[in-house]
């Protein structure tokens, strides 16, 4: 839906199903609810999360054709994707498998590939559409320098080969689309300075050169063409877990020509580490809830002199507690962003607030918000609610503060 010029709606990653036919089936029963709930009487924007297997169902002809006919009975479109989680996401233990296969391979590189061209006909005259993906890879999948090296090669050359499709399908369709790049704790990319890197130690130098000789255009035309096609995508979230300021953050990109083709609208734990050992042998027990098996909950810890330590995970963190000099943790898992708290608990739901600000004070910054709270089925039983009411409740909250 639109509200203020932004493109905003929920990631369907939030339901389980890897099939399309699973898909589908979770689409027509809670989109019509959302806007029931939201009281939506305008056209109703789709955050679209594709497993491989569905895309490869969805791009055949008849059956696009009959979600395109379901979207216009619902006064729905798809504006934006997930193409982040390749294979199960719900029900199983996915942890650092979310990044497989990476960027070092073929087939993420074909995934995404496919997932744009249906994306380029579902996308509506006017819009500009992205899909958000892995940073990369998992940084502890590489061994040594020289393994990091030889993989940001090949997933340097597959980013290309992204770009130089969405630079085709621009010139066939006159729709503009692009890769949106979520940085991640524990990706190869993780924060706004090692985004950065990606752009000017690997794409432009290398794109410069190989754009220019496939496409026939100019070196400074084919950087224009990386930037266009291939931008980031800022998850609320995972940038306030490594404690980045959105402002600085935001100029940072802006000065470097980088753009923000989606922001994800998330929140982290947060905890202050108390000092007395009553109080964090309390502090254990209410995180333990949060200690489940489905998804990493990687933590960053601040230090007293400002310092931040990683966790891979939350029971890695844990296990430290009892002794550790850390004032304070966030820890990656996506909680709703409608709560600010959680008992004893809290979260960066302000750190949401500070970027629609940001946003609203400058919209050129992006134009697509994507709600994206993932982990209803492992949160702790006393936080959950029925899936519609949950979403609704979440773009609700979003709306008003846009408002």
């Amino acid at each position: 839906m639109e509200i203020k010029g932004f493109q905003l709606s929920y990631c369907s990653n939030i339901h389980p199903g890897e099939s399309w036919e699973a898909t589908f089936e979770n689409l027509k029963k809670y989109i019509p609810e959302v806007k029931e709930r939201l009281n939506c009487q305008g056209d109703f924007g789709i955050g679209l999360r594709l497993s491989h297997e569905a895309s490869l169902v969805l791009e055949q002809p008849e059956i696009l054709q009959e979600f395109q006919a379901w979207l216009a009975r619902e006064n729905a479109y798809v504006f934006t994707m997930n193409g982040f989680p390749y294979g199960d996401f719900h029900r199983t233990t996915v942890k650092d498998q979310v990044h497989f296969p990476d960027w070092t391979t073929e087939a993420r590189r074909d995934y995404t590939i496919c997932s744009f061209r249906i994306l380029a006909q579902l996308l509506p005259e006017g819009l500009d559409g992205g899909i958000s993906t892995s940073p990369v890879s998992y940084r502890h999948w590489f061994q040594s320098e020289d393994d990091l090296k030889a993989g940001m090669e090949t997933a340097t050359q597959h980013l290309l080969e992204v770009a130089a499709a969405l630079y085709q399908i621009k010139k066939e369709t006159g729709k503009t689309l692009h890769l949106d790049i979520e940085p991640e704790p524990d990706g190869i990319l993780e924060n706004s300075d090692e985004m950065l890197w990606l752009f000017t130690d690997w794409l432009i130098p290398k794109g410069r050169v190989w754009l220019a000789e496939k496409l026939g255009v100019s070196q400074e035309f084919a950087e224009e063409i990386i930037k266009e096609h291939i931008q980031v995508c800022y998850d609320v979230c995972h940038f306030a877990i490594v404690y980045e300021k959105p402002a600085d953050t935001f100029a940072k990109f802006e000065k470097a020509g980088i753009k923000i083709g989606k922001i994800q609208i998330s929140a982290a734990l947060r905890v202050l580490i108390p000092e007395l050992p009553d109080a964090r042998d309390l502090l254990k027990v209410n995180l333990l809830p949060f200690e489940e098996s489905t998804y990493l909950h990687q933590v960053v810890a601040k230090t007293a002199s400002g310092g931040l330590n990683s966790y891979p995970d939350l029971p890695d963190a844990l296990q430290v507690l009892e002794s550790t000099k850390e004032t304070e943790w966030r820890i990656h898992f996506h909680v709703p962003v409608f709560l600010d708290n959680y008992g004893t608990l809290a979260s960066t739901q302000d750190q949401i607030s500070i970027v629609l600000n940001e946003i609203l004070k400058n919209p050129s910054r992006t134009n697509h918000l994507e709600v994206e709270t993932y982990t209803w089925e492992v949160l702790p039983e006393d936080t959950r609610l029925s899936l519609g009411e949950s979403i609704s409740r979440e773009l609700a909250w979003v709306i008003e503060k846009l408002n």
